[in-house]
């Protein structure tokens, strides 16, 4: 029966919880993908209004938002092996506009990514992936500090 309270959880909400793991969880793995809200919300089957309440009432922010950390997140472990260009690296995540990507890579991580990329060569080798990853991992919502005048 939709909407039946149990405990405190209506069965509509857990429904919608669901669905938004899935989002979350296709985020996760399609990051690189032409991914938008409206596309998200379509394999949801909810609106693009609702999955993005929704979403930011789950898990603290919208799915965009969610989407470019995690683009982020794998841009800097392109940058951190040095292998492709800062463009190259902006595509190969999913990103289509090099402005974006570089003013939402320097809102997260504090700086920008040829500077990122700069410092991660200069930084010891001996540091294991795993702890890499962790201490690395950019910060949300502009929380990055702001870089120290040259």
């Amino acid at each position: 029966m939709p909407g039946r309270t149990i405990g405190a959880v209506t069965s509509e909400h857990r429904r919608d919880l669901v669905r938004l793991r899935r989002v979350r969880d296709r985020i996760d793995r399609e990051y690189a993908q032409p991914l938008d809200v409206a596309a998200l919300a379509r394999g949801a089957h909810m609106s693009a209004g609702h999955l993005s309440r929704a979403f930011r009432a789950a898990y603290g922010e919208s799915p965009y938002s969610y989407l470019m950390t995690r683009r982020i997140e794998r841009a800097m472990a392109l940058l951190r092996v040095g292998r492709l260009s800062v463009t190259e690296v902006c595509f190969a995540v999913g990103c289509s506009s090099l402005g974006t990507f570089s003013t939402r890579f320097t809102e997260l991580v504090g700086m920008p990514p040829s500077a990122y990329r700069k410092r991660a060569a200069e930084a010891p080798a001996d540091l294991p992936p795993c702890l890499a990853k962790q201490v690395t991992r950019p910060v949300r919502n502009r929380e990055a500090p702001a870089l120290a005048p040259p």
